[in-house]
């Protein structure tokens, strides 16, 4: 049986002529025209979301790129001027680097999501297939599925948001309400905390409506130094503020101390003894150590200045071994 050329073969040149020419089949020859056309449409579908995702991805890198200049990427430098109490010490660099990083995974992974689903429904669109029932049925379940696990959706936006803000990281000291100790991970859903006793909290970001950090920004420390009434109170106050700035000098405190220490002089005077004070900011994290430190090379300067001259005692009275007020010194 002869097989009729179906009527787009007539056309010279055409796509239809060229496949009936080669193949003799009418059902191709017929839909040659349209296949070609959707699979070229395809194409640059696919073509322009990888084009539109790889220029996403270019820019999300520039704008979370940290500045050469001052260390802070372009994304995060409203949110820094914002800031009510900014994190003071070496750790600032690599907290923007981590944040900077996490909010740069989170837009790529929002853009590949919006080009994907995007570029899914044209495809759709241009097989034939009506998406709008798609899109009904897609939008109803989004819907349900926020409702039902708003929970999750909750935790999440407050993970974005406290890492936005950098309320805490890893390694801060903060209190949550619910729990409190030293943060060991953070993610867009919980907290893990390490508690005192060593235990370990899991805390849904969605459920902290409070945070305390102590590890953030910097705090003025005062720190008393308690001698005998009848002692040289000068001498002593000299001897404190000496060891205070030697202690800050270090290469251990050199970096956390913000403010030189500085003497605030008598700040009580009670039976038998004086108190004078020292008084210097310091990277809140660091506050406790420098404190002892201070404290341990002060009792040494003293120690030392009695062994020197026996009249230089500064040990503060009724201490083992030690006459009351008034008594005699050996």
């Amino acid at each position: 049986m002869e097989i009729t050329a179906p009527e787009c073969a007539s056309d010279p040149g055409s796509l239809c002529q060229w496949v009936w020419d080669n193949t003799g089949a009418d059902f191709l020859a017929r839909n040659s025209d349209q296949v070609a056309s959707s699979t070229l449409h395809i194409a640059a579908i696919v073509l322009i979301a990888v084009v539109v995702r790889f220029l996403a991805y270019r820019a999300i890198n520039r704008l979370t790129r940290l500045s050469t200049e001052d260390g802070t990427s372009a994304a995060l430098r409203p949110l820094r001027a914002g800031a009510r109490f900014a994190l003071a010490g070496g750790l600032a660099a690599d907290r923007r680097a981590q944040r900077t990083q996490a909010v740069g995974s989170l837009l790529k992974s929002v853009t590949s999501f919006a080009v994907i689903c995007i570029a899914v429904v044209l495809i759709l669109a241009e097989l034939g297939f009506d998406v709008a029932p798609i899109l009904t049925s897609a939008g109803i379940a989004g819907v349900a599925l926020a409702f039902g696990a708003q929970n999750l959706v909750r935790d999440f936006l407050a993970g974005i948001f406290m890492t936005l803000e950098d309320q805490y990281g890893v390694g801060d000291t903060v209190d949550l309400g619910s729990a409190s100790g030293t943060v060991v991970a953070v993610s867009l859903r919980t907290t893990t905390l390490r508690a005192g006793d060593g235990t370990i909290w899991h805390v849904r970001n969605g459920e902290v409506l409070r945070v305390g950090n102590s590890s953030q920004g910097q705090a003025v420390v005062t720190i008393p130094i308690t001698v005998p009434y009848d002692s040289d109170t000068d001498r002593a106050a000299t001897i404190a503020l000496e060891q205070a700035t030697a202690v800050a000098q270090t290469p251990q405190f050199e970096s956390s101390v913000l403010v030189e220490p500085t003497l605030l002089g008598i700040t009580d005077v009670a039976p038998g003894t004086v108190t004078l004070g020292l008084q210097a900011t310091v990277v809140t994290g660091d506050k406790d150590a420098y404190i002892r430190a201070v404290r341990s090379a002060i009792r040494r300067s003293f120690e030392q200045a009695r062994k020197d001259d026996p009249t230089a005692d500064f040990r503060p009275p009724l201490l083992a071994g030690e006459p009351a007020p008034g008594s005699p010194r050996p």
